[in-house]
């Protein structure tokens, strides 16, 4: 029996608590999980490592999560007085995963920090607080709350041939890509946000700026599993 594309799921150090402990943990959302395992993938949790990334040579496709702000002296900028304060050893091992996996041609998907990570990665940058941009708080109403609003697809991208020209989507996020980089930006909200980016020179890269892990739809989860799949078909081959 063939096994499942194993997908790795870049994971954060945070305080928590359950049963007796109270101590840093390496966490993820359940919800990637689940949305990997009825995409048809094996999700495997990876903890912050920035010693090398020789992991990748047992995962067939990465997911980088939402999260705590990029420390914006990755792209050359001074810090935000609204931002938060950076996660270094994230950034550190996130990075050097990304930075490997475009490499070997991986399937990568970027979620919310991950397609600011995505950004950088690629010699882009950020804008640091969309209020003072937007005038607006509709990309994050309040702490824990998330706001809904369309975006509309490039025809002809990965994107539109998965979601269609337009979606409803959730959001949840006070940064986003201003300069994509070496990426094309191929979905935008009604006030000009940059929402989605894809590389279409990779098989499969791909980073929005909502949460598909929150929305009941597994899309672009199944899709990165069907890239990964072809990914590790092609492995075998050679």
């Amino acid at each position: 029996m063939s096994r499942r594309p194993v997908i790795g799921i870049a994971s954060y150090l945070e305080r928590a608590q359950w049963n007796i402990w109270d101590t840093t943990a390496a966490l993820v959302p359940h919800s990637y999980v689940q949305g990997i395992q009825r995409g048809g993938g094996c999700a495997v949790i990876l903890p912050p490592d920035g010693a090398d990334a020789g992991v990748l040579d047992r995962l067939d496709g990465l997911v980088l999560p939402a999260g705590a702000d990029l420390d914006p002296a990755l792209y050359g900028a001074e810090a935000h007085p609204c931002g938060e304060p950076p996660h270094a050893e994230r950034d550190v091992a996130e990075l050097a995963l990304l930075r490997a996996a475009l490499a070997v041609d991986l399937p990568v998907l970027g979620v919310c920090r991950g397609i600011q990570l995505l950004a950088v990665a690629y010699g882009g940058n950020l804008h640091q607080h969309l209020p003072d941009l937007l005038g607006h708080t509709r990309h994050c109403p309040r702490t824990g709350t998330m706001g809904s609003h369309e975006v509309k697809f490039a025809e002809g991208s990965a994107l539109a041939g998965l979601l269609g020209a337009a979606a409803v989507v959730n959001s949840h996020h006070h940064q986003a890509v201003a300069d994509p980089g070496g990426l094309t930006v191929t979905g935008f909200s009604d006030d000009g946000v940059a929402e989605a980016v894809e590389d279409p020179g990779k098989p499969f890269v791909v980073g929005v700026q909502w949460h598909p892990e929150l929305l009941g739809d597994d899309r672009l989860f199944a899709a990165l599993v069907r890239a990964a799949a072809t990914y590790r078909a092609k492995l075998s081959e050679v």
